[in-house]
């Protein structure tokens, strides 16, 4: 403001500074204003150039807020969900963009959910100040799930990371984290159509490095079509988006985007219920089998452990039937009907053949690649066997034998 005064070649570092303001915000309109501002400056163009718009460093973001971004929470649509709190990560470039339809998908997905969500962003890849300003109140949590769909490290970009520094911050949280990721390096169609699915640079820029914070769930929630205009095959759904020529705009892929808003819905459920009413599932490591492996791991005292968690779960209000000590515990696993049954381990329940075959939906698919049900391994020809033991409703199973664990790696269906 003070430049514009000052004649000469101040004004050549008035226009400088203008250009970074411009470019900076990164909008539609700021770009355009930019390249009109140098070329009615430097081009003699006659066209007049707004001055550059400001936009929220740190916001939250909704499609159906006159401006899109606002700095308040309760800038808001109403008609908060009953159903717990969601907050949701974002890239604040997709926003300034107005290319936020893969943001879109997700956030109706949770809505419909019966979930009120916050969808936050901060300026860079750094997530935190979003965090602290919209998801914590005076220190203390007001979200049950947080789910990040930038793809990235909670802290940190494409190739960095600063997973101490992410833990702290989900510590203080001390909710679930979830990190899912679009497509960027592939269209939507040729995911849907290839059996790798994700490329290695996708698998360890969007799911690798966000684990090392402490990310689960992984899934794809949306990406860019391509200009053909030709249906995704990745589900029965065949979703087909309008070829757009040089504009490939960012697409939810509402498949999964329902499947994610499910999963997290699930999460917020079990976080807000009675302890004393979820049931839990440990499963045992057993590679490779009928060789002594079951509960093992290289200096680890897995068993101990395992007996350890039991105690502190029973000790934080699960139900739970805590063993007299290690010794009960492995002998209720790995003995108690096994000779009974010819069993490696004690068999928790007992599958009918029948029933597998009538309730399972994807008989087929499993069966094309397995061979038909009930199988040979775990199998007494009639019926299927699951091998573990219940403790209150905590169960401590063991890992499924398969002899070739790189075919069942590399196997598809």
């Amino acid at each position: 403001k003070m430049l514009r005064f000052i004649p000469g070649t101040a004004q050549d570092v008035r226009a400088y500074f203008l250009t970074l303001q411009y470019w900076l915000a990164g909008s539609d309109d700021n770009v355009v204003g930019m390249i009109q501002a140098l070329a009615s400056r430097y081009a003699g163009h006659a066209a007049r150039a707004e001055a550059p718009r400001d936009y929220p460093e740190v916001g939250v973001y909704h499609p159906a807020l006159a401006e899109r971004m606002a700095e308040h929470v309760d800038a808001l649509p109403g008609g908060a969900g009953t159903r717990g709190t969601v907050g949701v990560l974002l890239l604040r470039s997709y926003l300034l963009g107005r290319d936020a339809g893969h943001y879109d998908g997700v956030i109706a997905a949770l809505e419909a959910r019966g979930l009120r969500v916050i969808p936050a962003f901060a300026s860079g890849l750094d997530s935190r100040p979003a965090i602290e300003r919209f998801f914590v109140v005076d220190g203390v949590p007001v979200v049950d799930a947080v789910v990040s769909l930038t793809g990235f490290s909670l802290v940190g970009g494409p190739a960095y990371n600063d997973a101490e520094a992410a833990e702290t911050m989900l510590a203080t949280l001390d909710v679930p984290y979830v990190a899912a990721h679009p497509i960027e390096f592939q269209s939507l169609q040729q995911w849907g159509a290839s059996r790798q699915g994700l490329l290695p640079i996708e698998a360890t820029m969007m799911v690798a490095i966000p684990e090392l914070d402490g990310a689960t769930l992984p899934t794809v929630f949306g990406g860019r079509a391509d200009a053909s205009g030709e249906a995704c095959t990745g589900c029965g759904r065949r979703c087909t988006w309008p070829a757009s020529g040089l504009a490939r705009e960012m697409q939810s892929c509402p498949e999964r985007a329902e499947a994610l808003a499910g999963k997290v819905a699930k999460l917020v459920a079990l976080r807000r219920s009675v302890r004393a009413e979820r049931n839990l599932a440990i499963v045992l490591f057993n590679f490779p089998p009928n060789a002594g492996a079951t509960g093992t791991a290289a200096h680890l005292a897995v068993w101990e452990s395992l007996q350890a968690t039991l105690s502190r779960l029973a000790a934080e209000g699960y139900d739970v039937d805590v063993p007299a000590d290690v010794d009960a515990l492995r002998a209720a696993v790995l003995q108690g009907n096994a000779a009974r049954y010819g069993a490696d381990a004690n068999v928790h329940a007992r599958i009918p053949a029948d029933d597998h075959v009538r309730r399972e939906p994807h008989l087929a698919q499993i069966e094309a690649q397995w061979g038909p049900a009930p199988g040979k391994q775990q199998s007494d020809g009639g019926h299927i066997h699951v091998l573990g033991a219940q403790f209150g409703r905590v169960f401590v199973g063991i890992q499924h034998v398969d002899m070739a664990a790189v075919a069942l790696l590399l196997a598809g269906g």
